[in-house]
């Protein structure tokens, strides 16, 4: 059997289950089966598969046709401007979240030293990204999640910055550190009745603890609000990743513990998706 009716057969059965883009992701699970790039696989659709390889798609294959995200079945996902490695324990970065590093860099000058704390940092692809573009700055990165700090020491590592970057196991809450002038956060924002409406691949798959934002979807926001007016340097910035349905509150919250609102930036889709503001 060659590669390109290996591809329309199996995207096919993606299909039928509603898998959103059913031909990519066999193209890269097939590419990942074969140990050959996307491209290389795209070049040769009418080479023969052996029977090792057939196998070994077909386990993969077998994982998204249960409703596993293409990214944890690969181990890494792109971001920005590089590859970080990723399992189960952390979320999956996503492009939207990138407007987080597009608006930090604006207020981190190239050859100046900055201090930038992460909090709920995951994987460590907002503050990894962000350091790798200003190589004067350091950080910090800020999780709950013992097993999301691993994978954020492992990516901080192979993309050789961990001597700029230290990743610290604790609740926002209980964390006492110096000045940032700069806080970055995607915290959890999705309200806790909403959970259960989520996609399959996002309900069974992914941390429910960088998902479940509370009542309101607004609880974590507010903790991490109040722990960052005072964590910032005056005239110190925050930016933060909230739903789409969330700026008015989000925006009457960062005003009481003493924050200027610059913008609410949006997605590719023209939701709400992010909140640059600056500490009095």
């Amino acid at each position: 059997m060659n590669y390109k009716t290996i591809l329309d057969q199996s995207s096919s059965l993606l299909a039928n289950i509603k898998v959103k883009s059913p031909r990519l992701d066999t193209e890269l699970l097939l590419a990942k089966s074969l140990k050959i790039s996307r491209e290389n696989l795209l070049l040769n659709l009418k080479s023969k598969i052996k029977t090792k390889e057939h196998k070994r798609f077909n386990f993969l294959i077998e994982k998204r046709r249960k409703k596993m995200p293409v990214a944890y079945i690969l181990g890494y996902k792109d971001f920005w401007k590089s590859k970080f490695f990723i399992n189960n324990h952390v979320l999956i970065p996503r492009p939207e979240t990138e407007l987080i590093v597009e608006e930090s860099l604006n207020f981190l000058p190239k050859h100046k030293s900055k201090r930038i704390m992460d909090i709920g940092t995951g994987s460590g692809c907002i503050i990894i990204s962000l350091l790798k573009e200003r190589p004067c700055s350091s950080g910090v990165g800020l999780d709950i999640s013992k097993n999301a700090i691993k994978i954020a020491k492992f990516n901080a590592k192979i993309q050789h910055i961990d001597n700029r970057l230290k990743f610290i196991n604790s609740d926002v809450d209980k964390y006492k550190g110096g000045k940032y002038d700069l806080i970055v956060s995607n915290p959890p924002y999705i309200e806790k009745i909403k959970i259960s409406r989520l996609e399959e691949d996002v309900r069974k798959f992914e941390p429910k603890l960088a998902l479940d934002g509370g009542y309101s979807g607004c609880s974590i926001i507010r903790r991490v609000i109040e722990k960052s007016s005072y964590l910032l340097k005056r005239n110190g910035n925050l930016i933060l990743e909230i739903g789409n349905e969330q700026a008015y509150s989000v925006s009457k919250t960062l005003k009481r513990f003493g924050f200027y609102i610059n913008k609410v930036s949006k997605d590719l889709s023209k939701k709400d998706r992010c909140i640059v503001c600056t500490k009095y």
